[in-house]
């Protein structure tokens, strides 16, 4: 777990470091190599069962297939995870980059992954998790989650499993964006003017604030 202080009309908020953070975790996921290629090669490859997949970046492009069913624990989660592919007796980390799925019926047709290289940073989307009970919320305001994942770079070895963000100061009317948020080992990716949440008002919080300007 990382948490992130995030920075509001220029008041920093605090950052907690009573927990330790913890790095992305790895999903092993065995492969097949693939020498037919072509749509009537990938549609026999789903036909058992398979995912047509290419592992590409840093090195040769790699085609495979894998089992539909051990995709599911890296495609069905909120989760992001740094992929242990081993394909053909050899084994490579990779990131999954794009997914695409049939128009009609949920079925994954084709993956590419993105190997990770040593020594070079790794760019993932990352999801975001709230922590602490926000000033606005108290006073009867909602707080609403709006960017569910943060696009992130940085070393593959300081990557954190989420971004957790310190709402506990977040008065009513308030946004976190991106660009409020500070992390000493990823580069945010995603536009720095992204709202991350919010609280909005409600007619509770109107009827706390005209209470108090009496």
């Amino acid at each position: 777990m990382c948490i992130f202080a995030a920075r509001i009309n220029r008041e920093i908020f605090n950052l907690l470091t009573t927990k330790k953070q913890k790095i992305m975790q790895t999903l092993k996921i065995e492969a097949t190599p693939r020498a037919d290629f072509g749509k009537k090669a990938s549609r026999a490859i789903r036909r058992e069962g398979q995912v047509p997949c290419v592992l590409y970046g840093g090195g040769e492009t790699v085609s495979f297939s894998v089992d539909a069913k051990a995709l599911k624990p890296l495609i069905y989660t909120p989760n992001s995870y740094i992929v242990e592919l081993t394909i053909g007796g050899k084994t490579e980390k990779a990131v999954m980059r794009e997914v695409q799925f049939h128009p009609v019926r949920e079925e994954i047709l084709h993956i590419d992954f993105y190997r990770v290289q040593e020594g070079k940073p790794v760019a993932i989307s990352i999801p975001v998790r709230l922590t602490g009970n926000a000033e606005g919320v108290k006073v009867g305001g909602k707080l609403v989650l709006s960017t569910r994942k943060i696009f992130v770079s940085g070393p593959v070895d300081k990557l954190p499993d989420e971004i957790t963000v310190d709402v506990t100061t977040l008065g009513v009317g308030k946004t976190i964006f991106v660009g409020d948020l500070k992390s000493d080992d990823l580069k945010f990716l995603t536009p720095a003017t992204t709202a991350v949440c919010a609280v909005r008002v409600t007619r509770a919080s109107r009827g706390v604030a005209a209470e108090a300007a009496q």
